[in-house]
């Protein structure tokens, strides 16, 4: 078991190339484990070469709903990925509907490929047995219409995390109720409206992640996030819920590890 485990970082990221072995050599040291997520294929292929490198490095694979390449999901390619034993999930996948087009109709075709390339990595996680790592932005609406749709076909093998969660009680209901959990980041321990979102989700439903190198946490603000910063999530989940810290780490770590099926 790790102490901490941050279900989603981007260590592929080009953000960490002058020190990324010095960074998970502490992660090491500290005894916490880090999901490295992919974006396109190339981000994918190279998560899974980290985490076959590192014991205390998972992956999962898959295509941004907003990739600026409008790539689409190849699932030839994601074949040749989805079997190693450290894929632990596919996405980040999902709706973005942040920076749509101005233009109706183009964000109209906009959402339609979207939905579709998100629509193809379901299927793709329900033939492979792996949970969804979910992208949301603005499409709340649209992306549980269509978890809910196909659950109605599969069932609970339809099953995944909403990461960087920040929207209010009543979206966390609707996430709660088609059997999804929630990640929080960064913003919960400088953002006071979250505080709220936070403390409703049962603990059982709730996993900690940093999305490093994005949305540092305090004291980090400001500065380029890292996997290690997961530590100061955990500490303001137990604050805000009132719990003991060891409790909620111990907890976290757990949901994590059952999440992704390792233990």
């Amino acid at each position: 078991m790790p102490d901490y485990f941050d279900i989603h970082s981007h260590l592929n990221f080009k953000d960490f190339d002058q020190d990324r072995e010095e960074i998970i050599a502490k992660l090491k040291q500290e005894n916490i484990w880090t999901n490295t997520v992919g974006t396109d294929l190339k981000s994918s292929v190279e998560a899974v070469e980290l985490a076959e490198k590192h014991e205390n490095l998972f992956a999962t694979i898959g295509l941004h709903p907003a990739d600026d390449s409008v790539e689409t999901f190849d699932e030839k390619e994601f074949e040749k990925l989805v079997t190693h034993k450290k894929v632990v999930a596919i996405g980040e996948c999902g709706l973005d509907y942040f920076r749509l087009p101005k233009d109706s109709e183009k964000a109209e075709q906009e959402k339609a490929r979207q939905k579709v390339e998100f629509e193809k990595q379901i299927e793709f996680a329900v033939k492979h047995n792996k949970p969804l790592m979910i992208h949301c932005r603005a499409a709340h609406s649209d992306t549980i219409e269509i978890l809910k749709s196909k659950q109605q076909q599969y069932g609970e093998k339809v099953r995944g995390n909403f990461h960087f969660f920040t929207e209010p009680i009543e979206t966390a209901k609707k996430v709660l109720e088609i059997g999804f959990s929630v990640s929080f980041t960064g913003p919960i321990t400088f953002a006071k409206e979250l505080a709220e979102v936070v403390a409703f989700v049962p603990l059982e439903c709730i996993m900690s992640e940093t999305d490093a190198p994005f949305a540092s946490p305090e004291p980090h603000r400001g500065r380029r996030n890292e996997p290690a910063y997961v530590k100061e999530i955990v500490k303001k989940i137990a604050e805000i819920k009132g719990r003991e810290f060891e409790e909620v780490r111990i907890m976290l770590a757990r949901n994590a590890c059952a999440f992704f099926r390792i233990t």
